[in-house]
């Protein structure tokens, strides 16, 4: 008989696990699908537009030298991104997607002594990772599905090392303005590392993005999250990055694995920078998309959550048997049970034929 679970530190065994979108393959074949084409996936906030095809030509050359080790330093990348946001190098640290830089700073600021504070209904991903490393958890209620940011403040607690500002959030697809960002900046102690997630903040059009680099500028207990999953479209790649002050990359870097993004992503990535033109194309779909699924909802009295990135939260009845019918229809949402919103599926914007295959679906089910 195995031993494993009796030799396994004991709060592991306690530990959730993340539930991601289904996969294509995986419905087709548990469904019976012929042809995967006849599947839509709606549920993991992919952008349907794909890689820039800048990026598809830098990765098509990177393949014949797959045989080396990838720049484990991201040297080149370091600078693409830093020139392109009017920072130093060393203020930027790559990294296996945003969830190795939640990861880092587990390793670096957390444990049984120390905590963090997050929103209730934000990525559950920081609950995840917190746990891992023993730390307490304090999930503050949100308002109206967006992060109440005095609430925030307020469960701070002595031994709290880190608030997770998920900006747009995920799942709610809401966000606060640099306005209400600046009045928590003004408020949080200075021993609280504030991390901001902006995974999903260059999908916003360039006048509605907070401007947070000028906390890392002046040296703030900041780490910004971004990533090329999204906007960027190379979430297969795995790849993101930490923007913080050099005194926290330098810590951050000590618990990074060598090697920790492949060269693949590193070309793909450094590429897919100065393709604005793909960004403003992702832009424009994602606007009209929402849109779209706004004016679907209003006709079928479905309430929605007003969405500011590129998926957005509707409220449906039981959202967990939504979702199952829904993949019988051939589309794949999200379920929200597991965020605590039992009666909502979240619904990813893809190009118009997906969308307007997801509601007659959702008409159809419904």
């Amino acid at each position: 008989m195995s031993t494993f679970a009796k030799l396994a530190n004991p709060w592991v065994k306690k530990l959730g696990t993340y539930e991601p979108g289904r996969p294509i393959e995986e419905v087709a074949r548990e469904l019976g699908f012929k042809d995967v084409d006849d599947i839509f996936k709606l549920a993991s906030n992919e952008i349907a537009l794909g890689p820039s095809p800048l990026a598809i030509k830098a990765m098509r050359r990177a393949i014949a030298g797959m045989h080396r080790y990838p720049d484990g330093n991201a040297y080149y990348l370091k600078r693409a991104i830093a020139g392109k946001l009017g920072l130093k190098p060393g203020q930027i640290l790559p990294a296996n997607g945003s969830n190795e830089i939640i990861e880092f700073l587990g390793h670096v600021f957390l444990g049984p002594d120390a905590g963090i504070v997050m929103a209730d209904r934000a990525f559950v991903v920081y609950k995840l990772i917190a746990e891992t490393f023993r730390a307490k958890v304090v999930s503050v209620p949100m308002k109206n599905f967006t992060h109440d940011l005095d609430a925030m403040l307020a469960a701070i607690r002595p031994g709290t090392r880190i608030v997770f500002i998920a900006n747009p959030n995920n799942p709610t697809s809401t966000m606060v303005d640099g306005k209400a960002l600046d009045r928590f900046m003004g408020k949080v102690p200075g021993n609280v590392i504030v991390c901001i997630d902006e995974a999903y903040v260059e999908l916003l059009p360039r006048s509605k993005q907070p401007d947070t680099l000028k906390y890392v500028k002046a040296g703030r207990n900041v780490v910004l999250m971004r990533t090329f999953s999204k906007t960027y479209g190379l979430a297969g790649l795995r790849i993101g990055y930490a923007i913080a002050p050099e005194e926290c990359i330098k810590l951050l870097e000590k618990v990074r694995q060598p090697f920790n993004v492949n060269s693949m992503a590193l070309a793909g990535a450094e590429a897919a920078l100065k393709d604005d033109k793909h960004v403003a194309r992702t832009r424009k779909m994602v606007s009209e998309g929402i849109a779209f699924f706004e004016r679907e909802f209003k006709r079928l009295g479905l309430p929605y959550v007003p969405a500011s990135a590129n998926f957005i939260l509707v409220k449906v009845g039981n959202g967990r048997v939504v979702f199952n019918r829904l993949m019988r229809e051939g589309v794949i949402v999200r379920p929200m049970d597991a965020y605590g919103l039992p009666q909502y599926v979240r619904i990813t914007v893809g190009k118009s034929v997906e969308n307007k295959r997801c509601i007659s679906a959702l008409d159809s089910v419904l």
